[in-house]
């Protein structure tokens, strides 16, 4: 339920923003939690700091023209969302997909605020991306509309501006073209305006595992909060992209058994344990689907009709995309016997689901918490690129592990602080909220 002095705002996000159903339910969501905060800090509602971070500081769309290996044109729209900047420059990913649209990308980057702020780190919230499809793609084909997206983009960007990072269709090879045609375009080695980069040219160890080893981490301080450990545990990971190639290889270091693993095609159960580098070679050299796992590892079965949360498991890390974990597959998971849920993707539990894990008293690790790994380590890349320095993959591990460590802590804290031991996503909403918005009390009326 939302309180009072909320429900307009909620009302009017939802007619200045028509048909973006997945900025709604992030704002939704967000605002259910921070009602005590309105309670016990009336000077939020009063100033109108809910209104001003539910509005972006800046939306900018563009054209996307670009030649294919045929001499084809084809046109493709790009989009940056410079959402809140209270805490630091704009901070956040670019995803290329056929389902970006403007609404997507809002969502996104309203996520990304209270995310980065969970960190600690000094770093606002924004998003961006294109409705451009890598997929079937040649590299040059790729570098053509990278180098046509930054044409446009590098006029909005900075590292002490707006510092993109790599999402969905964006990793190292789409960051490469993108940063060269900035460098082109402005004349100046400013490699601290995007993260994510190879290490040949500014990037930080341990990027390319951030997001998927932080969920680790954080779905573990959340076991040890219950007196729980991965130990001798079963876990499921939806996806077999970078987020859940990593998740697995860490949850299997940290003593779990992953056993299934999904793409859009089905998934595959292997009960004596996901090979993670055969998931590797599959997805990331050769680029196929994951039914060619069972293929190639005896024992395992690909499953292509039914879904992925169907296989009993402890614990459950949504990983792949928005919204594929339902209130049934929810209530299929707790019959199974799980304990906790990490959200390694952003937002991929729908509203119902969360209550019903809630309610059956699971663990349950929002996205905005669990996987902010991934703009944590580009933070601390911005951090090795402004000191012209370069760790090494020991350390940035640490860093990392005790960035989520921290922001596990907060969440915890700030949910018994507000009266709701244990609810996660209240303490992450919160806590997040709170850092924003008493920077932006203090910045005046801006």
């Amino acid at each position: 339920m939302l309180h009072a002095r909320l429900e307009p705002v909620y009302d009017n996000v939802v007619q200045r923003n028509r048909g973006e159903t997945e900025f709604h339910q992030a704002v939704r969501e967000v605002l259910e939690s921070i009602g005590p905060v309105i309670d016990k800090h009336p000077e939020y509602a009063d100033q109108k700091i809910i209104e001003r971070i539910c509005e972006p500081e800046r939306q900018i769309t563009f054209r996307v023209p670009w030649e294919d290996d045929r001499g084809e044109v084809h046109i493709n729209r790009g989009f940056r969302v410079e959402f809140n900047s209270a805490l630091g420059p704009y901070k956040g990913g670019l995803r290329f997909h056929p389902s970006v649209y403007q609404g997507i990308v809002k969502f996104l980057g309203f996520e990304q605020i209270f995310k980065n702020a969970l960190t600690g780190l000094p770093i606002g919230g924004g998003k961006g991306g294109s409705d451009f499809d890598p997929k079937g793609r040649s590299d040059r084909e790729i570098m053509r509309f990278c180098q046509s997206f930054m044409t446009e983009l590098h006029r909005h960007i900075g590292e002490y501006i707006d510092v993109p990072a790599g999402d969905i269709g964006v990793g190292g090879r789409e960051i490469g073209y993108l940063f060269g045609q900035y460098k082109r375009i402005t004349n100046r080695y400013e490699s601290g305006v995007l993260t994510g980069k190879h290490l040949s040219f500014g990037g930080a160890r341990v990027r390319t595992e951030a997001t998927g080893y932080g969920c680790a981490f954080f779905v573990q301080e959340m076991l040890a909060a219950r007196g729980e450990s991965f130990e001798g545990k079963q876990v499921v990971v939806s996806g077999s992209g970078n987020v859940a190639i990593y998740t697995m290889e860490k949850v299997h270091q940290l003593g779990g058994t992953v056993v299934a693993c999904s793409d859009s095609s089905g998934y595959v159960h292997d009960e004596n344990g996901i090979d993670v580098e055969l998931v590797k070679q599959l997805k990331e050299v050769e680029r196929t689907r994951i039914a060619a796992y069972a293929e190639r590892r005896p024992g395992a079965k690909f499953v292509s009709d039914r879904s992925v949360w169907e296989v009993p498991c402890q614990v459950a890390m949504p990983s792949a995309t928005q919204n594929e974990l339902g209130a049934d597959d929810a209530t299929a998971l707790i019959a199974n016997g799980c304990i906790a849920v990490g959200e390694g993707a952003n937002m991929p539990t729908t509203p119902e689901a969360v209550r019903n894990f809630q309610e059956a008293g699971v663990a349950f690790g929002p996205g905005k918490a669990a996987n902010a790994g991934g703009v944590a380590t580009s933070a601390l890349e911005m951090q090795q690129n402004a000191s012209r320095d370069s760790w090494s993959f020991e350390f940035t591990e640490q860093r990392l592990e005790q960035i989520m460590k921290d922001v596990h802590a907060r969440c915890y804290a700030t949910a018994e602080e507000y009266g709701m031991p244990g609810n996660y996503v209240a303490g992450a909403n919160i806590n997040g909220f709170t850092n924003v918005a008493d920077a932006m009390l203090r910045l005046g009326l801006i």
